[in-house]
């Protein structure tokens, strides 16, 4: 195979149809940093994996897909790239070995898989045939903290030269928007002016393009009501119209995030809390601190995961927290006995009337700290609001989403706030 791009794109067996016409001016001119992003549906992942498998099929092109967390890889990435080998029908061309994370082109240039749970790792991914990575693709990058992008860049420095050719090495983002105060938006969008009615940003070093479900062709007409019924605020911009999202009422705003790890060596009095979860709702995992005399609260260590079974779940969790105890929902009594019987000292939480609504005034007793690594959490606190009535006031009852980590951080401090677990402390 030559290093000319394949007549996969002109050969009549596919044309352009496999593409929705708002990407196609960019399956060719890459820059150093490209973002895409913009609501639900938008066909954004799709043409990127799509966009991905053709690049390695024309040489020159190394990439390494990441998601947060290592876990988060198969279930995601890889499906949409084995998805767009199929549907360019090279299947032929490509050897996939998901336990491997990599998937390789007959002309020896790969598709690498990872997580950034483990920096060192990535730092030591080198693909099979000593060509450079050329490409980075982070999706769902709002999980991302911004030193997992300051650390990739350093990675993708200068251009990479196959047959005679210069490649631009690139990062790409994709993701759908959640909250104006997120580091993306005053990294990236606010020093370039970005406006929410703007669809493209361009200059030598930088792309946005933001895009809406009205760019999907291949959406039905159920699946475009569907997001054109969404009756929160909130939600219909962010995921309807792919607007970065004004925060409401928020639950909890006696936070701040701060680097804990000069003081984890100092921290006594650990609480753990876990919120079940599997296929559509994530396993969320949270570790904290708990300084009772001065009111604070220190979360230093956590996880949301899809799909996991309670053997897994036990398997994750014991080298984190020992023969600590750990407070779970109980509206799970066979998860805890099944965590239990796999030596996880699993207990269930007391929730009974208003133990909620308990709970979260506690929480705003007190000063919550949050490492900066823990972007999924920080994004939760941020999101995390209250249900509104038709006119836009907040009623005091707590929006049912965006809230796993919150709830796995009710049960751990439950210990605290619970007349139930008196005799324990």
């Amino acid at each position: 195979m030559t290093g000319n791009r394949p007549n996969i794109i002109c050969d009549a067996q596919f044309g352009l149809s496999l593409f929705n016409d708002v990407y196609i001016p960019y399956l060719d001119a890459p820059k150093p940093l490209e973002i895409f992003y913009g609501g639900s549906s938008s066909g954004k992942s799709n043409f990127l994996a799509h966009r991905m498998v053709i690049d390695v099929l024309q040489g020159g092109h190394n990439y390494l897909c990441l998601r947060k967390l290592s876990k988060s890889v198969g279930k995601s990435l890889l499906n949409e790239v084995q998805k767009a080998i199929t549907n360019l029908q090279v299947g032929h061309l490509f050897r996939v070995v998901p336990s491997q994370g990599h998937a390789t082109c007959i002309n020896g240039f790969q598709i690498l898989f990872s997580g950034m749970d483990d920096p060192e790792k990535i730092k030591s991914i080198t693909p099979a045939n000593s060509y450079p990575l050329t490409d980075v693709w982070y999706e769902e990058a709002t999980e991302a903290t911004l030193e997992d992008i300051k650390q990739l860049r350093k990675r993708l420095r200068g251009l990479a030269r196959y047959q005679g050719k210069e490649t631009v090495k690139r990062i790409i983002l994709s993701f759908n928007p959640i909250y104006k105060t997120h580091w993306l938006v005053g990294e990236y969008f606010t020093p370039n002016g970005w406006q929410d009615d703007q669809k493209l940003f361009e200059d030598e070093g930088l792309r946005i393009l933001k895009t809406t479900y009205k760019d999907n062709r291949f959406l039905t007409e159920q699946d475009c009501q569907a997001l054109e019924d969404e009756t929160d605020k909130y939600w219909f911009d962010v995921y309807t119209l792919g607007n970065w999202g004004v925060l409401g009422d928020a639950i909890i705003t006696n936070w701040e995030s701060k680097k804990l790890s000069s003081l984890r060596a100092n921290f006594d009095r650990i609480r753990n809390g876990f919120d079940f979860g599997y296929s559509s709702d994530p396993n969320a995992f949270v570790r904290l601190h708990y300084d009772k005399k001065k009111r604070e609260i220190f979360i230093f260590d956590g996880w949301e995961e899809l799909k996991l079974t309670n053997p897994q779940i036990a398997r994750r969790l014991a080298p984190t927290i020992g023969e600590e105890p750990i407070f779970c929902d109980s509206a799970e009594p066979k998860s805890i006995a099944e965590l239990q019987a796999d030596g996880i000292d699993a207990r269930p939480v007391k929730k009974g009337k208003d133990s909620i609504l308990h709970g979260i005034k506690w929480l705003r007793q007190h000063k919550i700290y949050v490492d900066p690594s823990l972007q999924h959490i920080i994004n939760e606190l941020n999101t995390w609001s209250w249900k509104q009535d038709k006119d836009g006031k907040s009623l005091p009852i707590p929006e049912d989403r965006n809230n796993h980590s919150m709830d796995a951080l009710r049960y751990a401090t439950e210990i605290e706030h619970s007349s139930f677990f008196e005799g324990l402390v």
